[in-house]
């Protein structure tokens, strides 16, 4: 069920076995409240957090935003902006799958 695109090769195979665990109970899920009471169950505030900075860097780097300005909106650092918009152009999809969904 794992992807090598999404679990890289070196992850253990609890890792790999967590990941498909964490994708299935969020694939089950099927409303806004439900998706944002796991996740507050789930997370810490801090990892809220980082994951949101993630995708508004993501949005902001898909409008072609600089990398500075980014971070300064953001309080992300410029190596947090590189390695977004790596995964961004470059990942499994995810950023782009719900980038494709937020502008619909």
């Amino acid at each position: 069920m794992t992807s090598g695109k999404v679990i890289p090769a070196e992850a253990s195979p609890e890792t790999a076995t967590r990941f498909d665990e964490l994708v299935e109970a969020f694939a089950s899920l099927r409303d806004h409240e439900t998706v944002a009471a796991f996740l507050r169950d789930i997370c810490t505030t801090n990892e809220l957090d980082a994951m949101g900075q993630r995708l508004q860097v993501a949005r902001l780097v898909d409008e072609g935003i600089s990398y500075h300005v980014i971070s300064r909106r953001t309080g992300a650092s410029t190596a947090t902006v590189t390695r977004v918009a790596q995964w961004l152009h470059h990942g499994a999809g995810g950023y782009r799958a719900v980038l494709g969904e937020a502008r619909s």
